[in-house]
């Protein structure tokens, strides 16, 4: 018995999308069992809601939606949301691409939940969602300088805080990186010149804290 959870064969969805989908469709990827479809950015509120409202898909839930970034792109962003069909238990994930300037619709109108999960991204990866009716930061601090899971964000950050018992607030401070450069001797305790307990036994090496010729 596989400890794989049981999930609904996917036979037949690939095509059934593609039928519904037509020119919206740019490419279906199947990989581990897994179907991504990759379809036109502007058509994102479109293709969620034919998943959605098509009886025999039926992918009622967004589970997720998150980006990924290759900055040798043109269009560097991928934004992929995550579909559950409760009905037939199968998943699904569709998938577009963008910049930092071409927004991407909002879906929130489909799935209230979208709110929160285009603001992560937003925050995240500074992907615009146009239609979201709140569109803040919601993981990273007010006034944060950029967005951390790009890959050309720098990995110290722009600014460190800390708490000022003078002031009685938090400050914001350009980071300072106080760890000293210090040289490691990687080499096992095994390898190494100094002795340990019980080398005595081996050879007339003292043990540590015996004078010479001191027996324990």
């Amino acid at each position: 018995m596989s400890h794989l959870p049981a999930v609904a064969s996917h036979e037949g969805v690939a095509a059934r999308a593609a039928e519904l989908l037509g020119a919206h469709l740019l490419e279906t990827r199947t990989h581990l069992g897994e179907i991504t479809l990759v379809v036109a950015r502007d058509a994102i509120v479109t293709v969620l809601q034919t998943l959605r409202d098509t009886p025999d898909l039926a992918y009622e839930q967004l589970m997720d939606i998150c980006g990924a970034d290759y900055p040798e792109r043109a269009e560097r962003f991928d934004v992929n949301y995550h579909m559950l069909s409760l009905k037939h238990n199968r998943r699904i994930r569709v998938k577009l691409t963008t910049d930092e300037v071409q927004p991407v619709p909002s879906v929130v109108s489909l799935f209230p939940v979208a709110g929160w999960l285009e603001r992560e991204t937003w925050d995240c990866y500074g992907v615009f969602f146009a239609g979201n009716p709140d569109l803040r930061r919601i993981l990273t601090d007010y006034g944060f300088e950029g967005h951390p899971f790009r890959k050309d964000f720098p990995l110290t950050g722009h600014v460190e805080l800390r708490y000022s018992e003078e002031q009685g607030r938090v400050l914001y401070e350009p980071v300072t990186l106080k760890q000293d450069f210090r040289n490691f001797d990687f080499l096992s305790p095994w390898e190494g010149s100094w002795p340990l307990p019980g080398d005595e036994k081996a050879d007339d090496t003292p043990a540590p804290g015996l004078d010479p010729g001191e027996k324990k």
